[in-house]
C-alpha cells in the first residue's frame, strides 16, 4: 500500500526510468511502476527484474540485443550515509552470464538529481557517441573526438563540452577494444569493474553518459528520517572498525588478512610472501597525502598515494584498494608498492578490472614458470614472480590488446582454452570470473559463495563477515558445518541492502542492518511494506533467486558451481590454514538444501512461489 503523496509526487524515488535507444539515437522517459518498487525496492532489484524480463536466453553479450542497466536506490542523494552508490547490470561478455557490478563516487546522486531511478541502455550506435543528460533534456552527441582517449582525458573534454559540475560514467581504451575484463569508470575514478561492463559499452559505441541534475528527492517523514540518519551516524562513530577504515581505507586490512590466510599468493599456491611486511598499515599510511570519499559518506575512505622514489616518482593517484594490493601484489609475489600504485593508475586510465587483470597476469607467470608457454608466446617477455616491470608492461598490453595481452584480456578461462597443454589447471576462476583476494580453503563459507554466486567469483556478492570479522557472531572459518546457512544469510542480506545501494563496508561490519535500513526506507518512501525488516529479507532472497533463474535459463547448472582444481585438491602449505582443501560436494549439498533448490542447483517451484516468482517457475518450465 502506498501512502498519500504530496503534490502527486513519489517519496524517495524520482518516479522515472530513462531508456536510451542507441541504434536510433532516441530516448524515452518511462514512469516507474509501483509493482516494481514494492517487489524489488530499487538498485540491484530493479536491474535484475528488467534484465530477466527484457533479455531472452542466448543473447550475445557483445551484440546490440544485450542491455546495460544503471540503477540507484531510493536513498541515493539524501542524508543517508553510504547509500548513493550505483549498479551496472548486464549479460557479461566474460562469463556469458548475468553480472552486477557496483560503483561509487558522485554519479549515483547526480542521476537521482537529474530525476531518474534507472537508465536502460539498448541497441548500438553506428558511430561513437556519448549521451548528455541535463535534467529532462537528453542529447546524443558525437564522441569521435574522445574515442581512444583515456578516462581522465575524456572527463576533461566532456566536462568542457557539457557542464563542469556534471558527473559521468565512461570507458577507456580497454572498453573500446572490447577487452572482456574492462571496467566502467566514473569522473572521480570509481569503477564498476567486474564482468566486462566496459566491453558492453564499447560494443554499443557508447563512450560515456554525462549527467547533471537540479532536482531533489522528496522525503515522506522528515522527522523520522532525520532520527534514523542520526542513529546511523551514531552507530558509525561507535563501531571500532570505523576509524581504521576512515584513516586508511581497505589498506588497513592488507597485512592482517595475509596473516589470517586470506590474501592468496603466487596464483593461489599460497607460498610465504617475501617482503610482505611492506604491506603493514604503518608503511602504507606513509604514502597517503589526501583523504576523500563518496557522496554522503562520513567514512571518506578514498586515499591519494604520492610516489617519491623509483621509476614512478612524482605520481599522485588513488591508492590501490585491498583487492588491488593483492591482484597487483600478493598474487604476483610483488611487494613493490610503487609499481602497484602505478599499475592501478593505468587501470583507471585505460578502464580495467584490477582483480581480473592481476589474476590473468599471475596465470601467465605460472604457465611460463612451468614451461607451458615460452618467450615466443610472451612477445619476448621473461615472466617472473615479483617483477614490477612485468606487471606494468602487461597491464598496458592487456588494455591495448597488444601481443599476449590480447589473449589475457579475454580472461583466464578463455585464455586457458586457447592455450591448452594443461593450462586450465592454473586458471583461477568461477564461471569465467577471476577469483578475488580470499582463499576458499581458508574461509569455507566465503568459498561457497564464490561457487554459488550467479556472477562467478565475487567477494562482494556474499562477503562472509561471520568467518572473516566474527560478526554478528564468530564462526570457525575452517569448519564446514552450517556454512550453507550463513552463506545464504550474507548473500540475501547483501542483495537486500544493494537495493539501496549501500556500500559493502558498513554492511560487512554490521553498521547497517536490515532493521536500520527498514527505518530509513520507510521514513523516506512511506511504503507500508518497507516497515518490516522481514520483508526486506524476503526481497533479498527474491533478488538472489531471480539472478539464479537468469543463469539457469541460459544453461548454467550444478557443474559450474565449482572452484578451481587447485582449491579442491592442493592443500594450503602455510599457516593458519595449512593442510586445508575445499570440500565442495558436502558444502554444495548443504547450501542447495538451505536454499530450497534441487540437486541440480535449480530453485524448486515451491521456493519460487514462496518468493512471489511463480511466473519465473513457468518461464523455466519447472513443474
Amino acid at each position: 500500500m502506498f501512502m498519500e503523496r504530496k503534490s502527486n509526487s513519489w517519496f524517495g524515488y524520482m518516479g522515472r526510468i530513462l531508456r536510451l535507444d542507441l541504434t536510433n539515437h532516441k530516448y524515452f522517459i518511462e514512469p516507474l511502476k509501483r509493482e516494481l518498487v514494492e517487489d524489488f525496492i530499487g538498485g540491484r532489484g530493479f536491474g535484475i527484474k528488467i534484465l530477466f524480463d527484457e533479455l531472452s536466453s542466448g543473447v550475445d553479450p557483445l551484440s546490440p540485443e544485450n542491455k546495460l542497466v544503471f540503477t540507484i536506490g531510493p536513498l541515493a542523494g539524501t542524508k543517508v550515509q553510504s547509500a548513493s552508490r550505483w549498479i551496472a547490470q548486464f549479460k557479461s561478455p566474460l562469463t556469458n552470464a548475468y553480472c552486477r557490478s557496483v560503483g561509487g563516487g558522485f554519479f549515483g546522486a547526480e542521476l537521482k538529481f537529474a530525476g531518474y531511478d534507472a537508465i536502460i541502455v539498448e541497441g548500438r550506435s553506428e558511430k561513437p557517441v556519448y549521451v548528455w543528460v541535463n535534467d529532462d533534456k537528453v542529447e546524443f552527441r558525437d564522441a569521435s573526438l574522445v574515442w581512444g582517449m583515456t578516462t581522465l582525458a575524456t572527463k576533461e573534454f566532456l566536462l568542457e563540452e557539457t557542464d563542469g559540475r556534471a558527473r559521468m560514467v565512461m570507458i577507456g581504451p580497454a572498453g573500446e577494444r572490447l577487452v572482456r575484463i574492462s571496467a566502467i569508470v566514473t569522473d572521480d575514478m570509481r569503477t564498476a569493474s567486474r564482468g566486462g561492463g566496459g566491453a558492453v559499452m564499447g560494443s554499443k559505441n557508447l563512450k560515456a553518459i554525462v549527467v547533471r541534475g537540479s532536482k531533489r528527492p522528496e522525503i515522506y517523514d522528515e522527522n523520522a528520517f532525520d532520527e534514523a540518519v542520526r542513529e546511523q551516524i551514531e552507530i558509525y562513530r561507535k563501531n571500532p572498525a570505523f576509524e581504521h577504515f576512515r584513516n586508511l581505507g581497505t589498506n588497513s586490512i592488507v597485512y592482517l588478512f595475509y596473516t589470517m590466510g586470506n590474501f592468496p599468493t603466487y596464483n593461489f599456491k599460497q607460498l610465504p610472501l617475501e617482503g610482505v611486511e611492506r604491506f603493514t598499515p604503518e608503511i602504507l599510511a606513509s604514502y597517503v597525502v589526501k583523504h576523500d570519499g563518496c557522496y554522503g559518506c562520513m567514512m571518506r575512505c578514498w586515499k591519494k598515494f604520492k610516489l617519491t622514489k623509483g621509476p614512478y616518482a612524482g605520481i599522485v593517484w588513488d591508492f590501490p584498494e585491498y583487492e588491488t594490493h593483492w591482484s597487483y601484489g600478493g598474487v604476483l609475489g610483488n611487494c613493490n608498492i610503487e609499481s602497484i600504485t602505478y599499475a592501478n593508475m593505468l587501470s583507471d586510465l585505460y578502464g580495467l578490472d584490477t582483480i581480473s587483470t592481476g589474476v590473468a597476469i599471475a596465470f601467465a607467470v605460472e604457465l611460463y614458470e612451468k614451461g607451458i608457454i615460452s618467450k615466443s608466446e610472451t612477445d619476448g617477455l621473461e615472466l617472473r614472480w615479483g617483477d614490477p616491470e612485468v606487471l606494468v608492461e602487461l597491464v598496458k598490453r592487456i588494455a591495448l590488446r597488444i601481443g599476449i595481452g590480447a589473449l589475457l584480456g579475454e580472461g583466464v578461462k578463455r585464455a586457458a582454452e586457447a592455450i591448452g597443454r594443461g593450462a586450465e589447471k592454473y586458471a583461477m576462476h568461477v564461471k569465467g570470473l577471476e577469483l578475488p583476494a580470499y582463499d576458499p580453503r581458508s574461509v569455507k563459507a566465503h568459498g561457497l559463495n564464490y561457487a554459488t554466486s550467479p556472477i562467478g567469483a565475487s567477494h562482494c556478492i556474499g562477503w562472509n563477515k561471520f568467518e572473516i570479522l566474527g560478526v554478528p557472531r564468530k564462526v570457525d572459518p575452517l569448519s564446514i558445518e552450517g556454512k550453507g546457512e550463513i552463506t545464504k544469510y550474507v548473500q540475501d542480506e547483501i542483495a537486500a541492502t544493494e537495493t539501496a545501494v549501500f556500500c559493502a563496508f558498513p554492511i560487512s561490519n554490521d553498521m547497517v542492518t536490515l532493521d536500520l535500513y527498514s527505518k530509513l526506507l520507510y521514513s523516506a518512501t512511506g511504503i507500508e511494506k518497507f516497515k518490516n525488516p522481514k520483508y526486506l529479507w524476503l526481497v533479498g532472497e527474491r533478488i538472489f533467486n531471480l539472478e539464479r533463474a537468469f543463469i539457469v535459463r541460459d544453461g548454467f547448472n550444478v557443474s559450474q558451481d565449482t572452484v578451481p582444481e587447485r582449491i579442491l585438491k592442493e592443500p594450503v602449505p602455510r599457516e593458519p590454514s595449512k593442510g586445508q582443501i575445499f570440500e565442495l560436494d558436502t558444502l554444495l549439498k548443504d547450501y542447495y538444501r538451505v536454499r530450497g533448490w534441487n540437486e541440480k542447483g535449480i530453485p524448486k517451484r515451491e521456493k519460487l512461489e514462496e518468493l512471489g516468482l511463480s511466473n519465473v517457475a513457468k518461464a523455466l518450465g519447472i513443474s
